[in-house]
């Protein structure tokens, strides 16, 4: 389908959202992709995960770069060609990504029952304001506290950073769209602005470092 929807955060970072509803052939027929990524779309055993990266590159078209404009560092994290910052995510038939002249990260999952089952190991601070009795609103907290130190990660992108011990998600509300979380690691502590939306089943999480 077209883009699903576009956020313009701000002047300088913006949102990109694509409901995956196009087959695999049709998808590989309408984008352009380097030798590089030709190799890794033939190595995926899922069509699903081909299908998401994919997408990926069609939102990036929908953003004026093409898959010769992304690159990847020596630890996998992406860039942009013409220096600006990049995060992508894809899950079952939703994908996006976060560009912005601004370190960026982005996450986006299906709400799932099963969060519960491994809250322990990504949950530690967040457990005083939680309420476990209220499955529903649980279940949605949870998905967005996981995002959020999903979409921190993929900013710094540090091998040692814990979800539970490192990042620390603090309280919200589901209707104020946003919060704030920081990261302490390796002596220092970085303060991030958090924001997530719903979409059907789905929830969207990016988080900005605060200045």
């Amino acid at each position: 389908m077209p883009l699903y929807k576009k956020i313009q955060f701000n002047s300088a970072t913006a949102i990109y959202i694509w409901k995956i509803t196009e087959s695999y052939e049709q998808l590989f027929a309408e984008v352009s992709l380097n030798p590089k990524c030709q190799s890794r779309i033939t190595a995926m055993k899922s069509q699903l995960h081909q299908r998401g990266f994919l997408s990926v590159r069609k939102l990036l078209n929908e953003a004026g770069y093409t898959d010769f404009d992304l690159h990847y560092d020596e630890f996998g994290k992406p860039y942009l060609q013409d220096g600006k910052h990049i995060s992508i995510t894809h899950s079952h038939h939703f994908s996006s990504i976060i560009i912005s002249n601004e370190t960026v990260g982005i996450d986006i999952e299906l709400q799932r029952e099963k969060i519960i089952r491994i809250a322990d190991k990504f949950c530690d601070a967040e457990f005083q304001y939680l309420d476990r009795q209220k499955t529903a609103q649980y279940i949605k907290k949870l998905t967005i506290i996981w995002g959020a130190k999903e979409a921190i990660f993929k900013i710094r992108n540090e091998k040692g950073i814990s979800f539970k011990d490192h990042i620390t998600v603090n309280e919200f509300n589901l209707n104020q769209v946003q919060t704030t979380a920081n990261l302490n690691f390796n002596g220092l502590e970085t303060k991030f602005n958090i924001h997530f939306e719903e979409m059907e089943d789905f929830t969207l999480v990016y988080a900005l470092e605060a200045f």
